[in-house]
């Protein structure tokens, strides 16, 4: 991107990281309060019985519906990009310096390298990286369960309405890594899932300076076995603007495509880093081209 779009992203992204500030402290003033739909007096107490027992669940548990049900065309194309094609797109218009090494002790679940996410439903940068990270991450395993979303359509918000994916009980299986998504807030910024205390002590030791400059905090916050990490959007969501889930998971196979070379060329950035915590496996994934790639992290 240009001097021009990374000020832009950035003053966009602060304003994200602001966001996401005001709508932690709001879940701290409304974390007890939970409105009930219209009932009939019959029922009245078993409807207070109920509200006081959702109101006892954890933010995890009083989230938003999970989106919208994708075709079994387009979960195909996102999590079946031909190898082929990604090699064919290499870095595309991602940009390199998204993948940050950081010198963490390694991060492990289930005994391997553990892949964190942090992000929001509402956030337009977390909306345009998770295709790329649904396309790379499924050349190391299998993703159940992902659902069409957009980013909030709050006026003043930056690429509003960005069609994405959201991670949020969505299931993830592999034999090389573990995938650990936590979208903390919903499209309308209400609380979602709880970071817990050793993940919100990773995104407050590595995103910001002396990693990141700029705003920390910024979301969406990946890492990577604490060995690297990305802070932000790989590329810019304008090229996903008035496109549809379809349209989007559609264009990942043309590799001349404005979506494809962003969408697939961060899906490589992101297998490249992965591919150092697996040491290159599977091969079907950590090709020549990705080893190249991974070379200049």
């Amino acid at each position: 991107m240009g001097k021009a779009s990374r000020s832009k992203q950035g003053d966009a992204r602060a304003k994200i990281a602001a966001q996401r500030a005001a709508a932690k402290r709001a879940e701290i003033r409304n974390r007890m309060f939970m409105t009930s739909g219209a009932v009939v007096v019959v029922i009245a107490i078993v409807v207070v019985f109920v509200v006081v027992k959702l109101n006892s669940k954890t933010s995890a548990d009083t989230g938003s519906p999970t989106g919208s049900t994708l075709s079994a065309s387009a979960i195909h194309d996102i999590t079946a990009v031909p190898s082929a094609t990604l090699d064919a797109v290499g870095a595309g218009t991602s940009s390199a310096s998204t993948i940050i090494k950081i010198p963490g002790t390694h991060l492990t679940s289930a005994g391997k390298p553990e892949v964190l996410y942090i992000g929001a439903e509402f956030c337009p940068y977390c909306a345009a990286e998770r295709w790329g990270m649904a396309v790379a991450l499924s050349r190391f395993g299998t993703f159940t369960g992902l659902h069409g979303i957009h980013s909030s359509t709050k006026p003043g918000e930056p690429y509003p309405a960005t069609p994405t994916l959201t991670f949020y009980k969505s299931t993830y299986t592999s034999k090389y890594i573990t995938f650990t998504p936590v979208e903390t807030e919903t499209v309308q910024e209400t609380a979602l899932q709880q970071a817990s205390s050793q993940q919100t002590q990773l995104i407050d030791k590595y995103d910001g300076p002396p990693y990141v400059s700029g705003s920390a905090g910024s979301i969406p916050f990946i890492d990577f076995g604490n060995q690297f990490m990305v802070s932000g959007a790989s590329y810019s969501p304008q090229i996903l603007q008035g496109k549809t889930w379809t349209q989007v998971a559609a264009a990942l196979s043309d590799p001349t495509s404005a979506i494809a070379k962003g969408v697939d060329g961060t899906a490589n950035q992101i297998t490249a880093a992965i591919c150092k915590l697996t040491n290159n496996q599977p091969a079907s994934a950590c090709t020549s081209t990705v080893q190249a790639l991974g070379a200049k992290i």
